[in-house]
């Protein structure tokens, strides 16, 4: 749907009205989206990259690791584009000193729970080792409990999050994380993206573990997934805090919502209703003690519609709200793209989903950059709305950005990637801005630090900084020009016009040599072959040969 500019500006100051009246700092009326902020960032802000197990270590099997629902997902046929699997990836178990090329002052990885269950050592020392590695390089470590690779085990025995067992089995693993690695790491993140993990683990089942449960799965998922982040909370707050001085925060990612007709106060309401099922569904209990009325107003109602004798959305009690409210050092942010919203209502009497509890129709403007994913539209303004919102919901926690890139879907590499260079200048100029608004964010993370296994997109979708060779064993990785782009922006910021036009100049200008050193890879991928395979390949036939010789001149002299 083509939307104007001039509908668009009004969209914009119409929602601030409804979600955002208490920000008296933020002038809505007076933000030009298409405007560019020359400044600096704060003394001290934090700059990196991250990954996650799963897309990256490979070694799937080794070493003492047990199956993880992801494992078991990608190995049924049809799952994932391609039946690509995070089997190998990047070989991250093996190459993790790769993570020191940014000069960050941060790196996000993750703990695969499954690596080190039942204490298994081998993984244990991998984890330890990674982070002495960054900590020798003078390098953060953000350390993510979750990133939805479930131990298979719990998904047969109990159903994974459907179950409220998974609460305590998850602190056991935080408990044993925060024991072997919390005098070093003083970042905790209990779980990345629940939205994603919640709903498409258990609504659409487009990911891991693939179930189906529609209108109740993602819902209940949900609910375990938030009293399991709170009871974390606690076990690190009465055992660790005292001696470790770390803090405990949870990683959620959410789309920006903005209304389509600023006529239509249904339209303006399903905006900001778009954004509460998004990531207040997890930030408003944590910070409030309980789900968004919205979410609460809209389920039950459809449930009582069906017939139901209470809502599918399940309720916390009166000591659940006090034990979870609170419950966050931090609060990280993922986020990627913008949706312009309308109202859709959706009968009940076809059946309820997540998706149709929310009556609400996602739309986006043609005219928006979509280089990869078809769900990531580059719309900058729309992070700069988010963040203000965050501040003005939830008393402006300290915010770190976890998440934030854009990815490529073509068939051929492409090194110089002008399209990710603009990504993160106009997103980066965006949280700047939110941050003269006076939201308290602390630090940023590129997503991602290398090109990686994208879910159930396989290897076809590439977010990193580095681009991965995955058809060669060895996984080398190779600079895009937005990695030198990346470096000058984490340096100071954008300090003038000039200065910020030279950095994009200088960054393609890398391109070429990228480009020489990949195009010498096939060369060398075929040395490979030779070595590895013909090589031996011809050997063994010789000394077949040589044995048949052997045997026929025994023969004849008998």
């Amino acid at each position: 749907m083509m939307l104007s500019h001039r509908v668009g500006r009004v969209c914009h100051v119409l929602v601030l009205v409804l979600c955002l009246s208490a920000a008296e700092d933020f002038d809505w009326a007076a933000n030009n989206h298409d405007s560019f902020y020359y400044g600096t960032f704060p003394n001290g802000f934090s700059w990196g990259a991250g990954s996650s197990a799963y897309q990256t270590e490979g070694a799937w099997d080794k070493d003492g690791k047990g199956l993880s629902i992801w494992d078991v997902f990608t190995h049924k046929k049809g799952k994932t584009f391609l039946n690509d699997t995070g089997d190998s990836s990047c070989e991250g178990y093996y190459k993790f000193k790769v993570t020191i090329l940014l000069n960050l002052s941060h790196y996000r990885f993750s703990i695969s729970w499954p690596r080190i269950m039942s204490t298994n050592q081998k993984g244990v020392k991998y984890y330890s080792a990674l982070i002495d590695e960054l900590l020798e390089h003078n390098i953060t470590p953000i350390v993510t409990l979750y990133h939805w690779d479930l131990p298979q085990v719990l998904q047969e025995k109990y159903g994974g999050w459907q179950n409220i067992s998974m609460i305590n089995y998850f602190n056991d693993f935080a408990n044993l994380c925060f024991e072997r690695y919390g005098d070093r790491v003083k970042y905790w993140i209990t779980f990345n993206n629940p939205w994603s993990a919640a709903v498409e683990g258990y609504e659409t089942g487009e990911h891991a573990p693939g179930l189906k449960l529609r209108g109740t799965g993602a819902y209940r998922a949900a609910h375990h997934i938030i009293k399991a982040h709170a009871k974390v909370w606690h076990t690190y707050d009465t055992q660790w805090r005292n001696k470790q001085r770390g803090m405990v925060g949870i990683s959620l990612s959410g789309d920006w919502g903005e209304p389509v007709d600023i006529t239509n106060q249904k339209d303006i309401e399903a905006a900001e209703r778009y954004v509460q099922f998004y990531i207040g569904w997890f930030a408003t209990p944590i910070f409030h003690g309980d789900y968004p009325q919205v979410m609460k107003d809209f389920i039950g109602r459809k449930s009582a519609q069906q017939g139901l004798g209470t809502s599918r959305l399940p309720t916390f009690s009166s000591q659940e709200k006090s034990y979870i409210k609170g419950t966050s050092d931090f609060l990280g942010v993922g986020h990627f793209t913008t949706r312009y919203i309308t109202q859709k209502s959706f009968p009940f009497n076809r059946g309820s989903t997540y998706f149709s509890d929310r009556d609400v129709a996602e739309l986006v403007d043609p005219r928006w950059p979509d280089p990869g994913s078809e769900w990531l539209y580059s719309v900058p303004w729309g992070f700069r709305r988010l963040l203000n919102f965050i501040k003005t919901q939830y008393g402006n926690p300290m915010i770190f950005i976890t998440e934030n890139g854009v990815s490529e879907k073509m068939m051929c590499t492409e090194l110089c990637d002008d399209w990710r260079i603009q990504y993160y200048k106009g997103y980066i100029n965006e949280m700047l801005k939110a941050i003269r608004d006076g939201v308290n964010v602390k630090g940023y993370t590129a997503w991602s630090l290398l090109d990686k296994f994208e879910w159930d997109e396989g290897y076809s979708e590439r977010f990193g900084l580095y681009y991965v060779d995955f058809r060669n064993k060895n996984k080398p990785r190779y600079p895009k020009a937005s990695v030198q782009f990346y470096k000058r922006i984490k340096s100071n910021g954008f300090p003038n016009q000039r200065e910020v036009e030279n950095w994009k100049t200088k960054a393609t200008e890398t391109c070429s040599t990228s480009n020489q050193l990949l195009a010498a890879d096939p060369l060398t991928s075929h040395m490979e072959m030779v070595t590895e395979v013909v090589v031996p390949t011809v050997c063994t036939l010789c000394i077949l040969i040589s044995a048949v010789f052997l045997m026929f001149l025994l023969r004849k002299r008998n």
